[in-house]
């Protein structure tokens, strides 16, 4: 369950939304996301437009850009065979300046991965993801917890 720091959060910027778009449950529904992970109640319930800004970086609305954007699912897919990314792996964003964020939808996990030894030692299986959750990761994103993460 989505921590009440996210969407208390998202409530104050006036994101937050109760009502499901069928569209973006049909969406998430076609990535393989579960319907009841965070992941899911994040981009089910809120939405600023095409994306999100903090931190000097845009994630994307994953919900949004599957709908609008035939461009989000060439996109993935080339980032996951550039990058050699096994599929569970789907980005946060546009991998803007050789770096992104990438959800494991298998473990729940976030990983900031960049181009060079950091890409390597991910695929060698020895980078630990940065945060052991989604609801963590959008925590550590919107500035409402007191931990750091060096990327």
């Amino acid at each position: 369950m989505l921590s009440e720091k996210v969407v208390n959060y998202c409530k104050s910027k006036n994101w937050w939304f109760e009502d499901i778009e069928e569209e973006y449950q049909h969406a998430l529904t076609k990535l393989g996301i579960d319907l009841h992970s965070d992941f899911a109640a994040f981009y089910l319930h809120a939405e600023d437009g095409p994306t999100f800004f903090s931190r000097r970086r845009e994630i994307y609305q994953i919900g949004w850009f599957m709908i609008n954007s035939s461009d989000y699912r060439l996109g993935m897919e080339r980032t996951h065979n550039v990058l050699n990314l096994p599929e569970e792996y789907i980005p946060l964003d546009n991998f803007e300046g050789e770096f992104g964020f990438f959800y494991n939808k298998n473990t729940d996990e976030v990983v900031a991965l960049g181009l060079g030894q950091q890409m390597e030692d991910f695929c060698a299986g020895k980078l630990i993801p940065q945060w052991r959750s989604f609801n963590s990761f959008l925590e550590w994103y919107f500035e409402l917890t007191d931990s750091s993460v060096a990327i």
